[in-house]
Parts: C-alpha cells; sequence; structure tokens
C-alpha cells in the first residue's frame, strides 16, 4: 500500500474518534501497515463539530495531517460539505443518506447508506453507529481486512458489548455489499 488517507466526520457523540482509533489499530496492530491517527473537535463534544483521520502506509508516514483524501464518511451534511473539497478525484464518499442531503460535485465514487437507521433499527441501539459506518467503511474501501477489523472492535470496545458491536459490524458489511451490488 502506498498510502491511504481516511477522514470520519460528523458530530461529537457520534463515536467517530473511537472509529479512528479502531480503523488505526486494524491497518498497524492486525494488518501491518504503518498509521497515524489524529482528531479534532469542537468545544461542545456532543453535537459539536467532530473528525478522526487516519494516514495508512507500508513505508514511513512524512506528514500525519489528512489532506488528499481517499476516503471520506459523512455522518451529518456539515460534515460532508466542510470536507469534501479535500476528497481525491477517485476518492470515495460514504455518507449517511438520512442526514446528508445536499451531495457534493466530483469525480469521487458517492455511496450512501442510512448508517444511523441501520445502528437504531437493525442493531437496536444508535451508539453503534460507528461501529455500523466501520464495517460499511471496510467492506466499500478494504484498506483493512475483515478479520484486522474484527480484532481491533473487539479489543477496543467496552466489556460486555462485544456481542451488540459484532451485530453493528455485520450489518455495516451487509450494507456495504449492498451498495458495491448496485
Amino acid at each position: 500500500m502506498d498510502i491511504y488517507v481516511v477522514r470520519l466526520g460528523g458530530s461529537g457523540g457520534q463515536g467517530l474518534i473511537l472509529a479512528g482509533k479502531i480503523l488505526a489499530e486494524a491497518a498497524t496492530i492486525y494488518d501491518g501497515h504503518n498509521a497515524v491517527q489524529t482528531q479534532s473537535y469542537g468545544p461542545e463534544a456532543r453535537g459539536g463539530s467532530s473528525k478522526a483521520e487516519v494516514v495508512i502506509k507500508d513505508g514511513e508516514i512524512d506528514y500525519p495531517k489528512a489532506m488528499d483524501l481517499d476516503l471520506l464518511l459523512s455522518l451529518t451534511q456539515e460534515s460532508c460539505t466542510k470536507f469534501s473539497k479535500d476528497l481525491k478525484d477517485d476518492g470515495i464518499l460514504i455518507i449517511d443518506s438520512e442526514m446528508v442531503k445536499e451531495r457534493p460535485e466530483g469525480a469521487f465514487k458517492v455511496y450512501a447508506a442510512p448508517i444511523t437507521s441501520i445502528a437504531a433499527n437493525k442493531v437496536g441501539k444508535v451508539v453503534v453507529t460507528n461501529i455500523v459506518a466501520l464495517g460499511i467503511l471496510t467492506r466499500i474501501s478494504g484498506v483493512v481486512t475483515e478479520e484486522s477489523m474484527r480484532k481491533a472492535i473487539l479489543a477496543r470496545v467496552p466489556k460486555g458489548t462485544e456481542e451488540v458491536n459484532m451485530k453493528a459490524f455485520d450489518e455495516g458489511w451487509k450494507a456495504g455489499e449492498e451498495l458495491l451490488t448496485d
């Protein structure tokens, strides 16, 4: 892998910082790549703007900030509008179809799924929206293996929530599969 740059954008409380950490750990600990994970969020924490960035590379990472994005996951309209300009022409934009109504113009590929609704209705907990998103991201991008992502999720989620988080990942994986076959 030359270099793969990911930004996860949304609002505080959606678990995107944790999702970024899980993605970075899947890439490094379980898939053997190098990765750098950075994050920022507004002072409001819950409800304010939030982003996590992960730079993945086999060799040395010279600059830890995400610039030319290979993949952008947007769970809010604000993050989509603000960050889509950083996507490469051949990049991937994954959006929550119920939260992002105005799709940006660009040469990137757009995948839209009701990510929050999948968490709420198919898993039964909105709090696992981030893990549903990781399932979709993993299936569509292939940037990390399914096995490494599962291991990283299980290593990071609170004890006692493993089953619901694996269900969330599975539902995300299925949604990603459906998006790829459409």
